[in-house]
């Protein structure tokens, strides 16, 4: 006879430790957001187990333009991937915002033009806006390339993330003026709206500071770098006198379209400016040398900063009534921008600069 409880005390095989829904995490004790789910792991070149970031050679050019630019940069981190966006966005929550500002804006531009505001600015302003407000699109489209290569090379995916929504930002941003820029030919086609920006851009003397600037940037390889000129340096220095003071500016001369629309896209500025310093922030709570390098890009692209916004300011003040003087706009744009650093734990270098 068979003796059915034999078994009963055989030694059983060991478990296998059941996998866990968010083991990518590591060992976490909490459900991660919808925001780290879709974000994290998300940048291709950081996957794991990869002997270099991009398939192939280890040596070949893309490979080792990573590793220069990224893997070896000076500013260095125990962990990069536990950086987090302040507004946790994702792609959803990104659309579904801009979706609705974009709706107001339309909003705004078709209840402008319907009532002929365009027609009714002065001769002057409408010259001002050629020379101070189309061509900036050549800036931004600039911009906007620092951002992307930012975000391709950047060490975490949620750098990354943070980056391209930003890059976005200032696509709809020259979307924006491109289309400002038409409405304004059509109601005054001698001034040189869509045909005389690019010579502007190219050749006036309140351009160049900037044009320099944007275009050094473009060929600062080190992703710390790019990132400290562009989002902690240039940026913030130039949306003061580009958004805020120019918006303050139209409204004083009887442009409330121009003035609304800037604000509307001070609140992209506003978005990014959170996530920069909150990446510069983590990248002094995790290497405190992080200061010093930070401090010397800091230093480096000041100059080239207030340099533009010296340039731009002599456009706003060139206007008979309503005018801003040069010097009083160059100076509120060097504030905000130290302020920003200050505000970051980069007081010394600041100062230094």
């Amino acid at each position: 006879m068979t003796d059915t409880h034999a078994n009963d005390a055989a030694p059983s095989a060991p478990r296998k430790p059941r996998l866990r829904t968010w083991s990518a995490f590591g060992d976490i004790r909490k459900r991660p957001s919808e925001y780290e789910i879709v974000t994290h792991g998300t940048n291709w070149t950081l996957r794991e187990g990869r002997k270099s970031p991009l398939e192939g050679n280890p040596s070949s050019p893309g490979n080792l333009w990573i590793s220069t630019y990224r893997d070896r940069s000076p500013l260095q981190a125990e962990d990069w991937h536990g950086f987090r966006d302040p507004d946790s966005h994702t792609y959803r929550s990104y659309v579904m915002l801009q979706d609705e500002q974009e709706t107001r804006v339309n909003g705004l531009l078709e209840q402008y033009a319907a009532a002929g505001a365009d027609a009714a600015l002065s001769p002057r302003w409408r010259r001002t806006l050629s020379q101070a407000y189309t061509p900036v699109r050549y800036l931004l489209h600039g911009s906007q390339q620092v951002e992307a290569y930012l975000g391709y090379i950047a060490p975490s995916s949620y750098i990354t993330n943070a980056a391209a929504l930003s890059a976005a930002d200032l696509l709809r941003r020259v979307t924006q003026i491109s289309y400002r820029t038409r409405e304004l030919q059509l109601t005054d086609p001698d001034q040189g709206f869509a045909t005389g920006e690019r010579r502007v851009w190219e050749e006036s003397a309140a351009w160049q500071p900037a044009r320099k600037a944007i275009e050094l940037a473009l060929i600062a390889y080190d992703w710390g770098e790019a990132f400290t000129a562009l989002n902690l340096v240039l940026l913030p220095t130039l949306d003061d006198v580009l958004l805020r003071q120019f918006g303050e500016l139209a409204r004083d001369n009887g442009d409330e379209l121009t003035w609304l629309l800037t604000a509307y896209l001070r609140k992209d500025a506003e978005r990014r400016a959170r996530w920069s310093g909150a990446l510069a922030r983590y990248a002094l709570a995790q290497r405190p040398e992080n200061a010093e390098v930070l401090g010397k890009w800091v230093r480096k692209w000041s100059p080239r900063a207030d340099a533009a916004a010296d340039g731009l300011s002599t456009l706003l003040e060139t206007l008979p009534e309503h005018g801003r003087e040069a010097a009083s706009v160059a100076a509120e744009a060097r504030e905000a921008r130290v302020s920003f650093l200050g505000d970051l734990g980069l007081g010394t270098a600041v100062s230094a600069g």
